[in-house]
């Protein structure tokens, strides 16, 4: 048995048990903030994964994949990015025994390994778009602390890029961007706001950026991804030019959409409780356990019964574990639900006579399946289980937001505020002192809540340039 902190009232502390006992992830490595994927946690990895691909390919990306090391000429040639990431790059300055001429970066973003390449590859405007993206590795020297999947120095990452022919191309990719992040997201159950982060805030090099936040606990946000567009910050200083077809020569428009391993701790974070993780079937490492009830009069016939449950599942395309081992039920049964499994097969005698198995889903509701329809009736119930997970998800995040009307209100707050603001960079940082957090941005799409009247600046008081804007704690 687990006996797992309080999530409500210890979040960081809940979230990392939750982790380490539902084994996704082994942070003994011997290098701090390079944790190891467990078996089971690459199974949820490799099932995001796969969401992404679908969903992102669905809108004309295609895959690609750049070298991890980046020469330092390349990456020095776009001063603002080089000045947002010198501080977390490592350098590698010796090869074999020698060393480089040329010291290399490890790719902590991939802007400097890949537009050189795109320079070479973008001639005409008949080679635009030029829309990529590629799931790689990259590496930033974290200096805060370290949790797994939200603050690590070795990174999974998934990362888009593109070249556009102008400004309107680049804004309509965003667009697709932000519509295809929402897809994943209901995939996921995942509720999130998109957030156009303030100047002093956005993606160095970009000219905006804009991110997607869940909450995760009391005022806590989590930051699970970003699209960011360019403009012509990267393609003037790497010679990224077309030929149009009036025989100028432009700048093309570019565009990034990046997503790390940080969705499969949000999901986590957002769907745990207090028995372990909860995972939507979508990425579940299994969607179904198949649990044998041992009996005394009859010992093989549970076991058979399993295994042929097991077997009709697997044929019907489902993520099916058959857990034989020799644990009593219950300890399987604790196990299973620590790990966060959809739906769970108990098969005991009884059930194998009457060519029925007993569903008992993640919230513990239980009935009877029949193997003459049992892919249907497995089906069913996971789509029941899944509606319920993005019903609760949803309830809460409602909950997480109230508006704040004065400064006063943000000191001390367990929500998510949300603020009227000026837009005045100066009423932005003294919204920041207030909460002691972070103003996120301003909403892509409609708030979370009904915010009431927007009538003044919560930091100047004034009626004028107003927007709604979010400030939270972020993790």
């Amino acid at each position: 048995m687990v006996d797992l902190p309080p999530k409500e009232t210890q979040f960081i502390d809940w979230y990392l048990a939750v982790v380490e006992a539902a084994d996704l992830s082994d942070k003994r490595y011997p290098v701090k903030g390079m944790n190891v994927w467990t078996r089971y946690g690459m199974r949820a990895r490799r099932n995001l994964d796969a969401v992404l691909v679908r969903e992102i390919e669905a809108t004309g990306s295609e895959a690609v994949e750049f070298p991890a090391l980046i020469p330092q000429t390349e990456f020095a040639k776009e001063k603002d990015h080089i000045k947002g990431f010198d501080a977390q790059v490592y350098w590698v300055t010796r090869g074999g025994l020698s060393e480089l001429d040329v010291p290399l970066v490890l790719r902590p973003t991939s802007e400097t390994a890949m537009y050189p390449i795109f320079a070479l590859w973008v001639r005409s405007h008949q080679d635009l778009p030029l829309t990529v993206y590629q799931i790689v590795n990259t590496f930033r020297y974290e200096t805060k602390t370290t949790r797994p999947f939200v603050r690590i120095r070795e990174i999974h990452f998934f990362e888009e890029h593109t070249c556009q022919l102008d400004e309107a191309g680049a804004t309509e990719r965003v667009r697709s961007n932000l519509a295809a992040f929402a897809k994943m997201a209901t995939a996921f159950a995942l509720p999130y706001v998109a957030l156009r982060r303030p100047e002093w805030d956005k993606f160095a090099g970009a000219y905006y950026s804009v991110a997607f936040d869940t909450p995760v606990g009391a005022s806590r946000t989590l930051q699970i991804g970003s699209v960011h567009h360019y403009r012509e910050n990267f393609s003037v200083p790497y010679g990224i030019r077309y030929e149009a077809a009036d025989g100028s020569a432009k700048f093309a428009h570019q565009t990034t959409f990046g997503l790390s391993e940080r969705l499969l701790g949000a999901i986590v974070a957002v769907h745990g409780d207090q028995k372990g993780a909860v995972f939507p079937s979508s990425i579940a490492p299994y969607e179904v356990v198949v649990v044998p009830i041992p009996s005394a009069d009859a010992p093989d016939v549970p076991e058979r019964a399993a295994a042929e449950v097991a077997s009709r599942l697997r044929a019907a395309g489902r993520r099916v574990f058959l857990d034989e081992g020799p644990d009593r039920p219950g300890a399987k049964y604790f196990r299973w639900e620590l790990r966060g499994v959809p739906l769970r097969l108990d098969v005991g005698r009884r059930e194998a006579e009457a060519g029925t198995a007993t569903a008992v889903d993640r919230y513990g509701r239980k009935g009877p399946v029949a193997l003459a329809s049992l892919a249907a009736d497995v089906a069913r119930r996971l789509e029941e289980f899944d509606r319920t997970l993005a019903e609760r998800a949803r309830a809460a995040f409602t909950a997480s937001f109230a508006r704040a009307s004065t400064l006063d209100e943000l000191a001390g707050s367990t929500k998510i505020r949300v603020v009227a603001w000026c837009g005045q960079e100066e009423c932005g940082h003294r919204i920041e002192a207030a909460l002691d957090g972070a103003l996120l941005g301003t909403p892509e799409e409609a708030l979370p809540i009904d915010a009431g009247p927007l009538d003044r600046c919560v930091a100047c008081g004034r009626p004028d340039g107003l927007r709604w804007a979010l400030a939270a704690h972020p993790l």
